[in-house]
């Protein structure tokens, strides 16, 4: 199937672009800069032009990736060479307006679905993202996305354009400004934050981390949002003026009228134990692979570099509060802690399983005749770095005192040392190795 991102060279685009392909599209991207279209495309592995119009022309999925302010100049453009029978889609942060401009511009034949992927591209994969669908029609090509994103496990809501606006005036315009003016705020105030995380309680590290995210991204995108949806003006003034309210009862040390808005704001918040226990695992999640990782000094550990998939496997030396101190092959690697996720048992295996050198060996041992050697086999199994194991030979004969057996395994390690804890495995179960 033939998929076409305009603006799939950078940003939500980008990631799409790669998604999809992985996922076994043909991927077509454009984008104005055609040295940065063509570098970007060799890398993702997928083809790109300039030409938007040669581009969708082909294409059973168009998906539309562009600023919000583009939007009302780029569907006009494309609109007429969009192949029929085909999907279009755009994923952009506000519906309404693209919703009306593509209905208006967009002949008959050609399903159409503005879509908001409530995420950005730092993340992995669907997995649990919330993925926003508003169409007015609910044709076959609906059927087939929403399949699609349930089968990636995504949270799939549909919802109108209206609906979608008016929440995230909320979910986006009121705590996008709400950050942005905090950390403004922090900034104006010359406030070393450095200095401030050592005096943090876990909500304040939390919320830092968090303003932190929502400021490091594109400030024009940010931008767009707080001006291009028609309901956040209405949020804006009602943020203001509940701020304006406070302050003042703060000036007037009006303890019970502040008291009273808090109050009936909680009240409001739906289910405050929920709420609180979702919090407490966040907070939560922030200490307990320090955790891990400072009971594993010493150790070896696998460590997966969250946005390049780098895999560093290697003797734990040192833990701070940002930085991981490791002794892979040898050498001395710096990770930065916020950058990578502990591997559990399991993973690690796999890993080692699928890209370190085996090494075979043999063994023969001596047990009571009436032994089962399927137990053998399964605990041996079991050890640490032994990848396979299977029974090469039985035994009974001269050499062999009455009533034993001898039998030979053959064993495959991913660490030679692994062998000795077979030999000691097999002198636990009471046997004599020949």
């Amino acid at each position: 199937m033939k998929v076409t991102v305009i603006g799939g060279t950078r940003g939500l685009g980008k990631w799409i672009a790669q998604f999809l392909k992985d996922k076994g599209f043909s991927v077509v991207i454009t984008g104005r800069d055609e040295i940065a279209g063509e570098k970007i495309s060799k890398k993702l592995g997928v083809k790109y032009t300039s030409n938007n119009a040669e581009a969708v022309s082909n294409a059973d999925i168009v998906i539309l990736a562009v600023p919000i302010d583009a939007v009302s100049s780029v569907i006009p453009k494309i609109a007429p060479f969009l192949k029929r029978g085909s999907l279009f889609m755009d994923v952009t942060s506000v519906k309404e307006k693209p919703a009306e401009i593509m209905k208006k511009h967009v002949s008959e034949g050609i399903e159409i679905i503005p879509t908001h992927p409530l995420f950005g591209p730092r993340i992995r994969s669907l997995d649990g993202q919330v993925v926003v669908l508003t169409p007015e029609n609910r044709g076959e090509w609906y059927k087939k996305v929403f399949k699609f994103l349930e089968n990636e496990n995504a949270r799939v809501l549909v919802t109108t354009p209206q609906n979608h606006d008016k929440m995230m005036s909320i979910v986006q315009g009121l705590t996008h400004f709400a950050y942005i003016g905090i950390a403004a705020t922090i900034e104006r105030l010359k406030i070393d934050v450095k200095e401030s995380r050592k005096f943090e309680s876990p909500i304040y590290g939390l919320m830092v981390d968090m303003i932190a995210r929502i400021v490091a991204q594109n400030p024009y995108l940010y931008y767009s949002i707080q001006t291009q949806n028609r309901y956040v003006k209405e949020t804006h003034e009602t943020f203001i003026s509940v701020y304006n309210e406070l302050n003042d009862m703060i000036l007037r040390e009006d303890e019970a009228g502040f008291v009273h808005v808090m109050g009936t704001a909680a009240k409001h918040l739906d289910d405050l134990e929920a709420a609180l226990g979702r919090s407490d695992k966040a907070i939560s999640a922030l200490t307990e692979e320090i955790r891990i990782l400072k009971n594993s000094i010493g150790n070896e550990v696998g460590l997966k570099h969250i946005y390049s998939d780098n895999i560093h496997v290697g003797v734990l030396k040192k833990v701070s509060s940002d930085f991981i101190v490791l002794n892979e092959n040898n050498k001395k690697v710096n990770l930065k802690l916020s950058n990578v996720e502990v591997m559990d048992d399991n993973e690690l295996i796999k890993w080692k399983t699928e890209n370190l050198p085996r090494k075979s060996y043999d063994i023969s041992a001596v047990f009571p005749e009436n032994c089962d050697p399927d137990i053998i086999v399964e605990t041996m199994g079991n050890l640490k770095d032994v990848v396979d194991v299977s029974i090469a030979d039985k035994y009974q004969g001269n050499q062999i005192a009455p009533g034993n057996i001898s039998i030979t395994f053959k064993f495959e390690v991913i660490n030679p040392d692994a062998r000795f804890e077979v030999e000691n495995l097999l002198k636990g179960f009471g046997s004599k190795i020949r």
